[in-house]
């Protein structure tokens, strides 16, 4: 089993991870929408 530390250590990058992905994914269905807008 690994060590605490690096059950810390990839908590925190999974969290990061998770969090990038929330405020990722609308910010580029948002831009997919200003461009399907922009193209018509």
């Amino acid at each position: 089993m690994a060590p605490a530390n690096d059950i810390k250590a990839a908590k925190s990058t999974y969290e990061g991870f998770v969090n990038m992905v929330k405020w990722a994914t609308p910010a580029i269905c948002a831009l997919v929408f200003v461009v399907i807008l922009v193209i018509q």
